[in-house]
């Protein structure tokens, strides 16, 4: 769902779920998984992540600068608990889709 999210413009919980499907990943793995999001947004969101004990990232300093995120145990009940909400977001997105293209194109209400 765009438009939702931390001050990064991402969900925490999305980027989390992202990462726990092999449980860590590299970052340009984890970009291509999460659609629409800048690497500078990708890694800010990340390093909240890391700050929050969501994950831990390991930078090896080689050329290019090689780093991957694996989910801490914090993180891994972050993404049990948060599978229900984004279960449920993804089979009603069209839903949410519509509602929103209906709402948007009234003429009663203000731009967000």
């Amino acid at each position: 769902m765009t438009g939702q999210g931390n001050q990064a413009g991402v969900r925490p919980d999305t980027a989390a779920h992202r990462l726990s499907s092999e449980a860590s990943a590299e970052g340009g793995k984890l970009k291509r998984a999460v659609d629409g999001i800048s690497r500078r947004i990708l890694t800010v969101t990340l390093r909240g992540l890391e700050r929050d004990g969501i994950l831990t990232r390991t930078v090896r300093n080689v050329m290019p600068p090689h780093v991957s995120d694996e989910l801490t145990p914090m993180g891994m009940t972050l993404r049990e608990a948060t599978a229900p909400l984004l279960e449920w977001s993804t089979t009603h997105l069209t839903h949410i889709d519509a509602a929103r293209a209906v709402y948007d194109a009234r003429t009663d209400t203000p731009p967000a």
